[in-house]
């Protein structure tokens, strides 16, 4: 009976997998699989921007070592479940530009090589709080940073296991918050209110 069971779940992973590949949101809002679900984001306001675009200029300003910001791209990700992947995509990734990061022409990256992810809260902030973190730190990326505008703060995850980050550093928006190298730098936090 359980034999049953796992292959009934298989097919109904496989037909959400398929209906969530064949969906096509209208321009601008984005359409993710987490943990299972299809969750449709709205298109984020002016304040969510600003804060994606201030992360940009001070990470390619001021880092010793270059990165390419690749706004909302599309990332596989090992599921809760290992199963069923997660699709996910993220406010902004950041790659080192030596080689290391595949870029194709599939809508779906694989997630080797990322060095940061960064999430901007919007409408439903327990999601970047919860899900999407454990799915970044399943897939060993090195950090994700999210900046939680309902809660004023910045958090930088780090040291994934696998599972979920073993240590995370938070500042209050107004308060430098380090990045450890590749990055190097102190990422201002003012900018964020």
């Amino acid at each position: 009976m359980t034999a049953d069971n796992d292959v009934g779940a298989r097919e109904r992973e496989g037909v959400l997998l398929e209906h969530f590949l064949e969906t096509d949101a209208p321009k601008g809002y984005r359409v993710e699989l987490i943990d299972g679900e299809i969750f449709v984001t709205g298109v984020p306001v002016g304040s969510h921007e600003h804060c994606v675009s201030e992360l940009v200029l001070q990470v390619c300003r001021r880092c010793a070592r270059g990165f390419d910001p690749l706004p909302s791209l599309g990332v596989v990700l090992p599921g809760r479940d290992r199963d069923l992947d997660d699709h996910v995509r993220p406010d902004l990734v950041l790659v080192p530009p030596d080689g290391h990061y595949v870029y194709n022409d599939d809508p779906w990256s694989p997630s080797d090589g990322i060095a940061m992810v960064v999430e901007v809260t919007g409408f439903r902030p327990e999601r970047d709080r919860e899900a999407k973190r454990c799915a970044y730190a399943r897939a060993n990326i090195p950090h994700y940073l999210l900046v939680d505008r309902e809660w004023r703060r910045v958090t930088l995850f780090s040291e994934p296991d696998g599972w979920d980050y073993g240590d995370a550093h938070q500042v209050s928006f107004g308060r430098r918050l380090p990045l450890p190298e590749p990055f190097g730098i102190e990422l201002e936090t003012a900018e964020f209110v």
